[in-house]
């Protein structure tokens, strides 16, 4: 029975998310951050309906962890609020399933799950990524603006809030899809912080890629993999590229484990260890366009080292693309700012058309 850590971690008194977060997860983020009101309506109706269905239905399906029940991961979770500064400590459950699964729902009260296939297969210091990839989420408050980025979707099409045409809308969704595999590159770095050993953290993208048989897998192959894959084919490869993960809410294993050691060799994870870090107490004063600025020059540096056939070919047509390529960088942010627009625009219109109807009466 473990009742404390392995070893002694650093801490990280008052990180703000934004530490962890990819820069086209931040720029969305920080955008629906400033939807005052919008936001606790859902947390309020989130509360008070599904969230609470939700949480019954694993109340009495799943193991609640705690100090008498899965005390491995209660010390776990422990450790990962405390390093990563968490106000609250969200529940954990653990679901009998083979599936390898881990997840963290609600808005209001953010809970995680884990499934017992993920432990079968992961072993302590796995484990602790993934409870901090999670945590990661639940801070970042990825529950709360994808709920709020779906609801908004569902109303565009009946009071014209945003375009739902064809492929006006199907941008929309790939715009909202990329931000959503962007924030599990987040919660990863979640994860690794948490837990502060990069060799674990890479183990556990191997183990969702190739089973518990991680000893027949060597992580430099398996890094390797991510280069081969950007760089090998033609232009038929790069556009096939394209349309396995249009829809995907997560990236492909292999290419997880390749960005978190991108982002460990740039030396952003060292700056955290050392306490070079956004702190919470500033968050109100994080400037939108900033993390715009962000994000378009970190998807215009990809392009720019990018290998991919396809990618190589436009980058050859002409060096104006790459500012082009670096727009790209605004998209999910300017999906954000938009639906921000929009909604302000409408509750003040509300708002008014209220005001006019009181003084009428």
């Amino acid at each position: 029975m473990t009742t404390a850590p392995d070893r002694t971690r650093i801490e990280f008194p008052d990180i703000s998310s934004r530490a962890w977060e990819h820069p086209a997860d931040r720029a969305a983020l920080v955008t629906l951050r400033t939807l005052r009101g919008f936001d606790t309506v859902l947390r309020t109706l989130s509360g008070l309906l599904q969230e609470r269905q939700h949480r019954l239905m694993y109340l009495a399906t799943a193991v609640r962890v705690d100090e008498r029940q899965f005390r491995d991961l209660h010390d776990l979770r422990r450790d990962c609020v405390d390093i990563l500064g968490a106000d609250e400590t969200p529940e954990l459950f653990v679901l009998q399933t083979p599936m390898v699964n881990a997840f963290t729902i609600g808005m209001d009260r953010p809970f995680m799950v884990v499934t017992t296939g993920l432990l079968d297969i992961m072993n302590y210091e796995e484990q602790r990524f993934v409870i901090g990839h999670e945590l990661g989420h639940a801070l970042s408050g990825h529950a709360v603006y994808r709920t709020i980025l779906m609801h908004l979707m569902r109303l565009a099409g009946t009071i014209g809030w945003l375009p739902v045409g064809g492929w006006a809308l199907r941008a929309i969704i790939a715009a909202l899809l990329e931000w959503q595999r962007k924030s599990e590159l987040s919660g990863d770095r979640a994860g690794l912080l948490c837990g502060q050993d990069v060799h674990a953290a890479i183990r556990v993208q191997m183990k969702l890629a190739g089973g518990s048989r991680v000893s027949e897998i060597d992580i430099e192959a398996f890094l390797g993999q991510a280069a081969e894959y950007d760089s090998s084919g033609d232009l038929r490869d790069g556009v096939l590229k394209l349309l396995n993960i249009e829809l995907l809410t997560h990236p492909f294993s292999v290419l997880r484990a390749a960005e978190l050691k991108k982002w460990v060799d740039s030396g952003a994870y060292s700056d955290v260890l050392r306490g070079n870090y956004p702190r919470r107490v500033d968050d109100d004063d994080a400037k939108i366009s900033d993390e715009f600025k962000n994000a378009a020059k970190t998807y215009k540096q990809n392009f720019d080292e990018s290998d991919d056939p396809l990618i190589r070919m436009v980058r050859d047509i002409g060096s104006g693309l790459g500012g082009a390529v670096g727009a790209v960088g605004n998209g999910v942010g300017d999906v954000a700012s938009d639906i921000k627009e929009r909604f302000t625009h409408w509750r003040r219109s509300s708002e008014t058309k209220n005001d006019e109807s009181n003084k009428g009466n």
